[in-house]
């Protein structure tokens, strides 16, 4: 797409914001919402020409809100969406479009007031850069308070956008403020210690180059040196045009904050929302190919939140894809619709839980269910044999161990081929006795797919194109469960007592697998793969403008700090034992035909 027309602003008020009409849109530019604490933070609104009171649909994030999806830092996802789903994108000019928002001209025609807001220390907004912080989400109350109370609101306030503008909704939905009616929080995780800083207590790298790549390029003070808007022109993060060194301490160091916090502490958990808490009515879409960041927020969010009124919905494919095809944006819109403008569209008969139910070759079948995970699921057992590196659905009668080179490739177990098409779909998870000739092992499952000639089907993942099917994470030592919370199909660890292992004694491990979905078709093979590093697909890697490295399999959500796993520690032998005393498994979530 080329560049739209810039316009110069004229006519800016005293507090630097200015009005215009375009493209059918009343634009209020850089509008100040001044803090308790008298930090300003800056909004932009589309809403309708028409004088009238909207409902609004919001995000507050630190990706710019003026800041192009098509500009150089995202070009390259622009450009595969707009070529893989030209539909999504049919009847806009897409001028203001921008990275993980509702797009304004597809929503305001249907009489909706849309938000963006730079967060505190990002793009227009000054103050301290500290994201996902409990001051970010003191922030957010106040912004959805300011914005139920304007002269062009009706007072009911929806938040709704994928990724960071879908995470920062879990927090702040459970501070429950007056003005925030519904929320949708689109692939969305919640957990800062085990979705992405600490795998299963192992550090994911994730975090310091997205930070390093897409927030501070946009942080507050950027000005001049950094992006322009496509629109009117002006400084997406400015308007000051501050040094690097003013700019470094006025933010925090995201990558220093979680690597020097390997145990759960009191800073993570003041970053843990209570789900409970939340009562506002929820719909979580969650991606089946997101594993490493988002689809376990999705699912643990909605079926722990205290919202009577909650609905679950699974798909596939890009990160950046659903949530503006039209099935995405219709789904949404009906949603906002029946809590925002008090419509009765039928949203409200909807089962609790929406699925797209995956299949090979990337193609889905719409399915509904009553609750999650599944009540008719038959939760399969599948004991690893050593002997023959199989899956069997009893445990071996003789014992028998396997080992590995603690940060190698590990060892791989097969099902045999399926008799009939077989549906998996919803939470895993294994129980492994494990050894090692060191005081600690990382543990990498990885669930895999094979076809009838042994060539492994991988599936477009939120952000690597070739993702296998569900994958799990532990540190030994990290293996301390809490009773209450762990579920047979989803343990729980506690992260907060590190228990390192004596060489050679066997250790019972419950390692938590992501949930998925998959319709395995007859004469394929299912395997688990349990490895010391992270999944490698064995062909061509993706590159995206966005990201420091290339996509060759587990996308940005690698777990190579070498201070985090010495190899010292966590490069000796790791031997996996089975048999009638130690019977490791993997348990599947094998979901019979609906009875008709």
């Amino acid at each position: 797409m080329a560049r739209a027309t810039v316009r110069k602003p004229k006519n800016k008020a005293k507090d630097g914001s200015w009005t215009e009409v375009r493209d059918g849109m009343r634009i209020d530019w850089d509008l100040p919402i001044t803090m308790e604490d008298g930090t300003v933070l800056r909004a932009d609104v589309f809403r309708p020409t028409k004088a009238g009171k909207y409902p609004v649909i919001m995000t507050m994030g630190p990706y710019g809100k003026g800041l192009a999806w098509q500009d150089d830092l995202y070009a390259t996802t622009w450009e595969l969406f707009t070529g893989d789903h030209p539909d999504a994108v049919k009847g806009s000019t897409n001028k203001y479009q921008s990275w993980e928002t509702v797009d304004p001209e597809q929503w305001v025609p249907d009489g909706y007031a849309c938000v963006r807001i730079d967060s505190r220390g990002a793009g227009r907004s000054e103050g301290y850069m500290d994201p996902w912080s409990p001051k970010e989400t003191d922030d957010y109350v106040e912004c959805i308070e300011w914005a139920g109370t304007a002269d062009w609101s009706n007072g009911k306030v929806g938040l709704n956008g994928i990724s960071y503008y879908g995470m920062n909704q879990w927090w702040v939905a459970e501070r429950q403020p007056k003005h925030l009616a519904a929320m949708c929080a689109w692939e969305a995780a919640n957990d800062y210690y085990r979705e992405f800083s600490r795998h299963g207590g192992i550090l994911c790298t994730f975090i310091k180059s997205w930070y390093e790549m897409q927030v501070q390029p946009v942080q507050y003070g950027a000005g001049s040196k950094g992006y322009r808007s496509w629109v009117h022109g002006d400084p997406v993060a400015g308007p000051p045009s501050l040094s690097e060194a003013e700019r470094k301490k006025n933010r925090t160091d995201m990558a220093k904050d979680i690597q020097s916090r390997e145990m759960m502490d009191d800073w993570y958990l003041a970053r843990e929302p209570n789900f409970k808490k939340i009562k506002v009515p929820l719909l979580s879409p969650a991606s089946w190919g997101g594993q490493g960041l988002h689809p376990r927020g999705n699912y643990e969010g909605f079926y722990q939140a205290g919202s009577k009124e909650k609905w679950l919905e699974g798909h596939g494919l890009e990160h950046w894809t659903e949530f503006y095809t039209p099935y995405g944006v219709e789904m949404q819109k009906q949603f906002f619709a029946h809590y925002l403008k008090g419509k009765k569209n039928g949203w409200e008969k909807k089962p609790p839980v929406l699925l797209k139910v995956r299949h090979v070759g990337e193609k889905f079948v719409e399915r509904t269910e009553n609750e999650w995970p599944i009540k008719r699921t038959k939760w399969k057992k599948q004991y690893l044999d050593t002997a023959h590196m199989s899956l069997e659905p009893k445990a071996p009668s003789r014992k028998g161990k396997i080992t590995y080179e603690g940060m190698g490739d590990g060892a791989t177990f097969f099902l045999p081929p399926m008799d009939q098409d077989t549906e998996i779909t919803g939470p895993l998870a294994s129980k492994l006795f494990v050894s090692s000739s060191t005081v600690d092992a990382d543990l990498f499952l990885v669930v895999r797919l094979f076809t009838p000639d042994m060539k492994e089907v991988t599936f477009k993942g939120t952000v690597d194109p070739h993702t296998p099917i569900a994958q799990g994470w532990l540190r030994a030592s990290h293996r301390k469960l809490d009773t209450k919370k762990s579920k047979p199909w989803r343990p729980w660890h506690t992260h907060d007592e590190k228990q390192p292992l004596k060489p050679g004694q066997i250790y019972e491990l419950d390692i938590e697998i992501w949930p998925t979905c998959i319709v395995i078709p007859a004469g394929y093979r299912l395997a688990l793969t349990v490895r010391g590093k992270d999944y490698v697909y064995s062909g061509e890697p993706l590159n995206l403008s966005n990201f420091a490295h290339p996509l060759d399999g587990c996308g940005p959500f690698l777990h190579d700090d070498p201070k985090d796993r010495p190899k010292k520690i966590f490069g000796g032998d790791v031997t996996i034992h089975a048999g009638p005393n130690h019977p490791s498994y993997v348990m599947l979530p094998v979901i019979p035909p609906k009875k008709k």
